[in-house]
């Protein structure tokens, strides 16, 4: 394993100095070395230190702080406009709540501190000067690519059932894999996963999802993920039977998956969700060939019901359901269909439901997928000319308004709305320029029509 070499930020180094002129120790802790020996850019740097509160306030005299937990230890020091989470070595008492510790105990050791945390991935510590601290064995997990748990993992477990998603989390978004008895674990404690907090499983479970390695995950620990997520199970099995698919439902929702940007978690939660209610609508005519007459509708529903459950916020909600609910809503390259679409849709939604409907040929069988994925960089192509063109597509981009079809002697009501749509309709299909001297004399020609019918 590559020797720990990020520069940390100033800030950092900082607060390190005043504890030490304090008389104290202090170490860069947890996320951010493991990141670091990673080659990555760590997101949060977080830092352990032998001082209790009171003596940080003291040694971070000046600074603007933050009790983020005073209970638990911790605080949080303001330094460059960055903030920074500075806790008190700690031994964790039992949790009675499954998330956080009834009571800690302070102490002296950095080495009793890291035994508290869950995996030794994360229980590293780094030193400007001393380096790196590694008493369980975290440097050789990183090299060998696996997730194991600090002491014995039932106990992690027990503590906060959620370190059972958090394992898997780590395992998708790093590419690692679960050491065996972590992995025996994590079965075997899996129940205790009902007994979380919704919002808590959504957080981990989304960011699980943006992982690079999150389909051989769900794969693997399907069982687990049921636990919250029971509707997943039916697809693992349900065959398809048709000349599009050669793979089962659920291997069909992972290929989808991996298909998917993974920093795209709207299109990655619709492609895990769009094919959930093809179990309930499975028929196979005369010949053997299978349907799922309806399922984008059932999909949408089940989507739903599993996102309420999940808490999520209702733009989240809303736009995932309607990817699932269109996700077979056909395209093709023709500009004036292109148009509709995006007048229906607006370009935000034609672009994901287009990235949706990729990955769900990406999934398909290889003997249908060459000819649809260039049938979508045709229709994507198409699309992109449609924008340049920067088309009308709502009645706040009309050259003409109420006030135009007021001063043509229409009375006030519901009859300008329908005459401006109309427009809009005829501009979309390409019938009519968006050109206000254009729009008018239509106007007066279907003013005309009207009197005279």
């Amino acid at each position: 394993m590559e020797k720990f070499a990020a520069a940390p930020p100033a800030g950092v180094l900082e607060l390190i100095k005043r504890l030490e002129r304090g008389g104290f120790e202090a170490w860069a802790v947890g996320g951010c070395v493991r990141d670091a020996l990673l080659g990555r850019a760590p997101h949060d740097w977080d830092l352990c230190t032998s001082a209790t509160p009171q003596q940080m306030r003291a040694c971070f005299a000046g600074l603007h702080l933050i009790d983020t937990g005073l209970r638990h230890g911790t605080l949080t020091a303001r330094v460059d406009h960055c903030s920074y989470e500075v806790t008190t070595y700690r031994v964790d008492g039992a949790y009675q709540d499954g998330r956080r510790p009834a009571q800690v105990r302070f102490v002296r050791s950095l080495t009793q501190d890291l035994a508290r945390r869950d995996f030794t991935v994360n229980a590293m510590a780094w030193h400007p000067q001393r380096g790196l601290a590694d008493p369980y064995g975290g440097q050789t997990d990183l090299a060998a690519r696996r997730i194991r748990c600090v002491g014995r993992p039932v106990d992690r477990f027990e503590e906060d059932a959620l370190r059972i998603l958090r394992a898997l989390r780590f395992a998708a978004t790093l590419g690692f894999e679960l050491e065996e008895q972590t992995a025996r674990a994590v079965r075997e404690e899996r129940a205790a996963l009902s007994r979380i907090a919704p919002e808590r499983l959504r957080e981990e479970f989304f960011r699980l999802l943006c992982g690079p390695g999150c389909a051989a995950v769900l794969d693997g620990y399907l069982d687990v993920f049921c636990v919250f997520l029971p509707e997943l199970g039916p697809m693992r099995g349900c065959l398809q039977h048709n000349a599009y698919h050669d793979r089962d439902v659920w291997g069909h929702t992972l290929a989808a998956l991996e298909a998917v940007p993974a920093d795209d978690l709207t299109v990655r939660l619709a492609a895990l969700l769009h094919d959930i209610g093809k179990s309930k609508c499975f028929t196979q005519d005369e010949n053997g060939v299978g349907h799922f007459y309806g399922h984008a509708a059932r999909s949408a529903e089940i989507a739903r019901a599993v996102l309420q459950r999940l808490r999520c916020d209702g733009e989240t909600l809303r736009t995932v359901t309607g990817l699932v609910l269109q996700h077979d809503l056909p395209f093709s390259a023709d500009p004036r269909l292109l148009r509709r679409r995006l007048a229906q849709l607006g370009p935000q939604r034609i672009e994901q439901l287009l990235a949706l409907q990729r990955a769900d040929v990406c999934g398909q069988a290889p003997g249908c997928r060459a000819e649809r994925l260039a049938a979508q960089e045709e229709i994507k192509t198409a699309l992109n000319a449609v924008l340049r063109q920067r088309p009308c597509l709502d009645l706040g981009q009309l050259a003409v308004d109420g006030r135009d079809v007021l001063a043509l002697g229409v009375p006030q009501g519901p009859g300008v709305g329908a005459l401006l749509q109309a427009l809009l309709e005829q501009v979309v299909d390409g019938a009519l320029p968006n050109e206000r001297a254009a729009l008018l004399a239509e106007l007066r020609k279907k003013l005309l029509a009207e009197k005279d019918g």
